[in-house]
């Protein structure tokens, strides 16, 4: 029996050279074939969605060109183009501002005619949001703390249409320039 080679060991390193083979390539082509798989099931997705889905449907506006154009458009109506005097520094400055409001076409005639009634009311209440206003507030870029002050202001002269809603759409402050008076 000592004649007899062992053929065992021989083979034993064959088995082992074929699992490390396969151990040492990459599963490049198995990550291809489930990624491939993945790209064509979200597909198959997305055109069984679409072809089941709702149609886009278009709708149709059936409104007059008057009635279109009449809430489109807006009115200005100028409120006041005065002087007012702060003192709130300490110092005398004379604020020139102007208020201009901007209404809709159907309010139009009702806010005309509150102003011709109650003109030295509106400006009396002007005067008095300038003359309380701080000076930062009349310094503001946008004005919106005194833009703000005179909506509510004229909300109460005007007060709401048959909706319920506000008559004043925007205030508009184009002008507020402000001279430091000597004394």
């Amino acid at each position: 029996m000592a004649d007899k080679p062992e053929k065992a060991p021989a083979e034993a390193p064959k088995p082992d050279a074929a699992a490390a083979a396969t151990k040492k390539k990459s599963p490049i082509k198995l990550i291809a074939i489930v990624g491939g798989l993945m790209v064509a099931e979200g597909a198959g997705a997305v055109l069984l969605l679409g072809a089941m889905g709702p149609k886009p449907q278009t709708a149709v506006a059936d409104i007059h060109e008057d009635e279109h154009a009449e809430s489109v458009t807006s009115v200005e109506i100028p409120v006041a183009d005065e002087r007012f005097q702060n003192m709130q520094t300490g110092r005398v400055w004379t604020w020139d501002i102007a208020v201009v409001l901007k209404v809709k076409p159907k309010n139009e005639e009702v806010i005309t005619s509150v102003l011709e009634k109650r003109a030295a009311e509106i400006k009396e209440g002007l005067s008095q949001i300038v003359r309380k206003a701080q000076h930062n507030h009349l310094k503001e870029p946008e004005l919106t703390t005194l833009s703000r002050q005179i909506t509510a202001f004229l909300d109460k002269m005007f007060g709401q249409d048959a909706e319920g809603n506000s008559r004043i759409e925007r205030v508009i402050i184009p002008k507020c320039k402000g001279i430091q008076l000597e004394t």
